[in-house]
């Protein structure tokens, strides 16, 4: 009987297997065919994913807040500045103190003399090239400028700028780009050693050192050491969340793949240089080396020290648990075994890892150094920079602010709030301050507030109070503009008057002191700031007469003009008055007070210059007269305390003003080169118990008591001349006549009549008649 065909296999032995290798090839038939589905799928899935990719990693990887910075210092033979002052403007800068001043960035000092080096700085209009330095000082005048080493005379130069601020969207991450030729050699190497030494040889992965960290990982039952290279950690700072997923961690290989083909190596490096996450300054955080460096240590990264650039590469590891602030132990010994690893892989000889172990860490105590410093300025700044640009372009594009602030005068001003306020103790007793230069209307401090780092209520810009008899110039002002009949030795009634305003209610206005001395000259009038002689005067020129002198000085009418106006019931911010003043301070040349210069974008290249701007507003021999009466304010009337702080108070002029019942307290005055405008009040508008010259007037005293500046010097403009004038008529009089003041007057109006001296006076009667002008 014959055997089936199923028997005879099996007897044969030839069955079993034929099915085993047509189930072996279906398998391997289904295995590839999987393969190339999931090879399929992965490429669909990186296809996906390179969109993404490149859109981050070439169309601006980051949002890059605007930098903001102060005007260059400029440097040369007379400038007005003082060693102190330097050293101000040197520690802004992050400068550091050493014992030849030859390194960039750093300085010494010999009595008057500086040795200064500084970097160089791409400024809106042109490079400014480092420096070496040799600077003498003579008082408060820089003497000379030379050349450290060759001694030749340097006409000018410019300190970079300091970097004030930036301007962020809430919680905003902040960065300061660096390019990676900026990166110290040192740096690079030591990080590749510690973080990824086999950057140059892998594609994204390393599966060595998944490996090793696994295993170690297993061996300590916790995660103890990661296996991420630097592609992979730039993958999951730049695109990708922190959760701990399958998919996350999927993703990221795929994504760092994908990073390694389509970039360079140095590329890849760069973009990690900046992206890092190095800690948290407030409530954004830093990313980058280039700005680390700046915010633990003061200084550009190209000028750390190798313990500095260890420090700074063991953070990568957790920015929180080795923050050399808050920990330090911590953060010593992990730099330590940074440079030990960079001795060990011969990047460092064995004497410098031990030299730069057994330094300080260096950090620098203030790390919110250039964040939050100058909040009213930088609200100015926006302000500013709105009218040409968007927010988002603001808080994102990189852009380089470049603004007025001179660092010295912000801090003198600071320094003059805290110490006037503290002795004056009154509870909620507020002050705004604003200083800008004469010449060019440029806004050089603002000060918004009692506490002037608190960025809320700017009350320099935005609280609009009476100004009392910061209006008064105006009025005076406009009666020299009518040579033909007034003049500073004009004579004036200071008898009471009354006048009715449109409701028929009646109005008498008083002086300070309630006196009234009968008659008293223009200039005399102006300088005690006497309320009855100017509301006189008013009525003769009329009260829109004025209001177009108050226009004129850049000053804000109101729509409806009471007399009272001329005595400023009207309410104006401490930046407006700083407009007004600057045109009685520039003789009469109108300039709109600026905060920005110019805006470069992230490669240096300009975007807007906001270049000077002015027009003469009044003539010429009228700013003159008006000037020489407002420095008799500082020199014999409301103003002369300041000889408390100054001493010799020759060639300044100002104007004090205080309100009804003593709400506010006002302070204008100014130099040959810097004005500056005090408020003092509350916010409440209750009562504070000071006048101008009690309380606004000693904050600028102080202020300017710090500072170097350039005295008043004007020569007569053509059409003015010089006239001795007897003090009590106003007539023409002679050199030595009792009570003869010398004016100045405009040519063709001087007094036709001449008072004839009975005598020469004696010392007693010219003591007798200054003791009675001082005495006013």
């Amino acid at each position: 009987m014959k055997r089936s065909r199923q028997s005879r296999r099996r007897a044969t032995g030839r069955g079993r297997p034929g099915r085993l290798k047509r189930w072996g090839a279906r398998l391997l038939g289904l295995l590839v065919t999987v393969a190339l589905v999931a090879v399929g799928l992965l490429a669909l899935y990186a296809k996906s994913l390179e969109p993404e990719l490149r859109q981050h990693f070439e169309g601006g990887r980051w949002a890059v807040p605007a930098r903001v910075y102060a005007r260059p210092l400029e440097l040369y033979a007379g400038k007005a500045l003082s060693p102190v002052e330097l050293q101000v403007e040197l520690e802004e800068l992050g400068y550091r103190q050493t014992t030849s001043g030859r390194q960039p960035g750093s300085w010494s000092r010999n009595g008057a003399v500086f040795h200064l080096s500084t970097r160089g700085f791409a400024h809106p209009d042109g490079e400014e090239p480092a420096r070496s330095l040799r600077l003498a000082f003579d008082g408060g005048q820089l003497a000379s400028v030379t050349g450290l080493d060759d001694r030749e005379r340097v006409g000018l130069a410019r300190l970079e700028p300091a970097v004030v601020g930036s301007l962020h969207a809430p919680h905003q991450e902040d960065r300061l780009l660096v390019r990676l030729e900026q990166v110290p050699e040192t740096l690079v190497r030591a990080l590749l050693v510690v973080e990824d030494r086999k950057f140059f040889d892998h594609h994204g992965l390393s599966l060595t050192g998944i490996a090793r960290a696994a295993l170690a990982n297993l061996r300590a039952g916790r995660v103890v050491q990661g296996g991420s290279t630097l592609t992979q950690q730039l993958v999951k700072n730049f695109y990708l969340s922190a959760d701990q997923t399958l998919r996350r961690k999927f993703t990221e290989a795929v994504m760092a793949l994908l990073l390694e083909h389509y970039y360079e190596k140095d590329e890849i490096l760069e973009a990690y240089f900046n992206e890092v996450f190095l800690g948290q300054r407030g409530g954004r955080g830093v990313h980058g080396f280039g700005l680390g460096a700046e915010f633990y240590f003061g200084r550009p990264l190209d000028e750390l020290s190798l313990a500095q650039q260890a420090t700074l590469v063991g953070m990568v590891r957790g920015p929180s648990h080795y923050n050399p602030r808050r920990h330090p132990e911590r953060a010593r010994e992990r730099r330590n075994l940074v440079l030990t690893l960079m001795a060990r892989h011969g990047i460092i000889p064995g004497d410098e890892a031990r030299e730069a172990m057994a330094e300080d860490l260096g950090v620098v105590a203030d790390g919110q150094r250039h964040q939050g410093r100058y909040p009213a300025f930088m609200d100015l700044v926006r302000r500013h920079l709105q009218r040409d640009y968007r927010r988002e372009d603001l808080i994102s594009e990189g852009l380089h602010v470049h603004t007025t602030l001179a660092p010295r005068v912000q801090r003198a001003a600071e320094r003059a709030v805290d110490s006037r306020l503290a002795a004056f103790g009154a509870e909620g007793l507020q002050a705004a301050l604003v200083s800008v230069s004469v010449e060019d209307g440029e806004v050089k401090a603002v000060v918004g507030g009692a506490d002037y780092r608190y960025a809320g209520f700017n009350r320099a810009l935005d609280a609009r109070r009476p100004i009392g008899s910061l209006v008064k110039p105006a009025v005076y002002l406009a009666a020299l503009r009518e040579p033909g009949q007034y003049a500073l030795g004009t004579v004036l009634s200071d008898e009471p008057v009354t006048l009715r305003d449109r409701e028929g209610e009646p109005w008498t206005p008083r002086n300070y002191d309630g006196d009234h001395r009968g008659e008293v000259p223009l200039w005399e009038a102006l300088s005690d700031s006497l309320n009855v002689p100017t509301v006189r005067l008013s009525q003769g020129l009329g009260l829109r007469r004025v209001a177009r002198t108050w226009a004129d000085l850049g000053g804000r009418v109101p729509n409806t003009l009471y007399p009272s106006f001329v005595l400023g019931a009207s309410e104006h911010s401490v930046l407006e008055m700083a407009q007004v003043y600057q045109t009685i301070a520039a003789e009469g040349f109108r300039t709109p007070l600026r905060a920005v210069r110019a805006v470069t974008d992230s490669d240096g290249e300009l975007l807007s210059r906001y270049p000077l701007a002015t027009e003469q507003a009044v003539d010429p021999a009228s700013s003159y007269l008006l000037q020489h009466a407002l420095e008799q304010v500082v020199a014999r009337g409301t103003a002369r305390g300041l000889r408390s702080w100054l001493g010799d108070t020759h060639g300044l002029a100002g104007k004090t003003g205080t309100t009804d019942d003593y709400r506010d307290a006002w302070y204008a005055g100014y130099s040959g080169d810097l004005l500056s405008v005090v408020w003092l009040g509350r916010d409440d508008n209750q009562p504070i118990g000071l006048t101008g010259s009690g309380g606004a007037m000693p904050v600028w005293g102080e202020q300017f008591q710090a500072l170097s500046f350039r005295r008043l010097n004007r020569l007569p403009p053509a059409g003015v001349e010089e006239a001795w004038i007897d003090y009590r008529t106003g007539r023409r009089s002679g050199p030595d006549c009792d009570g003869a003041v010398a004016l100045p007057y405009i040519s063709g109006h001087l007094p036709a009549e001449s008072v004839v001296c009975a005598r020469e006076p004696d010392d007693d009667d010219r003591r007798g008649f200054w003791d009675r002008v001082f005495r006013r």
